[in-house]
């Protein structure tokens, strides 16, 4: 993201408020949050202890429950 293309929303005061985005960076910055929040569930689920599922026992489980 550039610098120099940052526009922000300021109130009567002068006190930004809110801050306008190029359809670029903001895609950006979504894909970057649904990343950060991928290596955060896994790192959650590596350190949780819960010993790994293969898919097809997952499957079968999920099938048997319905």
């Amino acid at each position: 993201m550039s610098e120099s293309n940052e526009r922000f929303v300021v109130d009567e005061n002068g006190t930004r408020v809110g801050v306008l985005l190029g359809i670029d960076d903001y895609t950006k910055l979504v894909e970057a949050l649904e990343e950060l929040e991928s290596i955060r569930a896994y790192d959650a689920a590596k350190s949780s202890g819960d010993e790994a599922v293969s898919f097809d026992d997952a499957v079968r489980e999920i099938e048997q429950n319905r």
